[in-house]
């Protein structure tokens, strides 16, 4: 049977006006007070109901996050940010996959809702995600965009330039050398795909260069080896790679040195995102870094601010910039 506040009141021999005071506004209780409290929540091993506090207050003190890929390395550093910024404010993140599945998303968003959870930060799987998160504005619960932008007025959205990432990635691989590059990625839904490959694009264009591009099903692994291995079997090949992540970037590598060519040598390679395993590749990755932890943070904080209707609180679209980092993927 679960201990109750009763029963702390009475092993700390105290009112439980006090016991409540020391849970919710413990700068009004005297510190030998609280301390004696305190210790009578730790010897019987009182836990508070946080449900029925929320239930009266008309919120949740839960924030839940909606991720395309749990798998990718890329989307955990993200939610690890915005799990600090939730424990600094003494609230809670939970973690829901997609798995790029508009129909799964639908289903975490309707349970999100139904639990009037506090707020959501969401990468959603079509463009702005405006058709899915009505499920939310029906309910009054905010909502803030991670690794999307958004044009509208009254929503939160947290983004990297991805066409200048893109840029960066491509004019790296034209400085090297390379008159002839692949761009791996895809599903072209994505706008982060969109918008990486617009990147490329124009600085190849401006170059004079040739850009091929080669699509893929989804941003995985074996998406970017089956890619590399279809690429390898054309008459014509270019002699860099730029995949629109590391994940893909990763596969590449796998499906190159299975040819026994070499990197940079024969092909150079460059991935997005810089997770952590592009360091520690057997041919250490170069990559286009965003700043992952501190997406996952910024949102939070707006997320939070918002859901607290603190009267400072504008909505804002926050972009990073991207930055390059070289590695002996391409530069060896």
């Amino acid at each position: 049977m679960a201990v109750s506040i009763k029963e702390v009141a009475k092993r700390a021999g105290v009112s439980l006006g006090t016991v409540s005071n020391v849970l919710n506004r413990p700068d009004q209780v005297s510190q030998p007070t609280r301390e004696r409290v305190e210790q009578a929540i730790a010897e019987i091993g009182y836990v508070r109901n946080d449900s029925a506090r929320q239930l009266r207050e008309g919120r949740s003190r839960t924030l839940a996050m909606v991720v395309l890929d749990m798998a990718n390395p890329f989307f955990t550093d993200v939610a690890r940010g915005a799990e600090r910024e939730a424990d600094r404010t003494g609230a809670m993140l939970v973690l829901c996959n997609s798995g790029d599945d508009s129909g799964r998303e639908r289903h975490h968003l309707e349970q999100i809702a139904q639990q009037r959870m506090r707020g959501v930060l969401i990468t959603p799987v079509d463009g702005d995600g405006e058709g899915a998160l009505k499920i939310l504005q029906a309910q009054g619960v905010p909502a803030v965009l991670v690794d999307r932008g958004s044009k509208r007025a009254d929503r939160c959205s947290v983004s990297v330039d991805d066409v200048t990432g893109g840029a960066l990635a491509a004019q790296h691989l034209l400085d090297n050398g390379h008159t002839r590059i692949g761009f791996i990625g895809g599903p072209r839904g994505i706008t982060q795909v969109v918008d990486r490959h617009e990147g490329a694009a124009r600085a190849v264009s401006a170059a004079g260069a040739h850009l091929d591009v080669i699509p893929t099903r989804a941003l995985t692994f074996e998406a970017g080896r089956d890619a590399t291995e279809s690429l390898l079997a054309a008459p014509q090949r270019p002699t860099a790679l730029f995949c629109a992540n590391d994940l893909l970037a990763l596969g590449a590598l796998q499906a190159l040195t299975r040819h026994g060519l070499s990197v940079p040598g024969d092909m150079a390679v460059i991935g997005y995102d810089d997770i952590v395993f592009a360091a520690s590749a057997a041919v250490p990755l170069s990559s286009v870094r965003q700043p992952r932890e501190e997406l996952g943070r910024t949102a939070a904080r707006l997320l939070l601010e918002e859901a607290d209707g603190e009267s400072a609180h504008r909505h804002q679209h926050v972009v990073f910039t991207p930055e390059l980092i070289a590695r002996r993927s391409t530069v060896g």
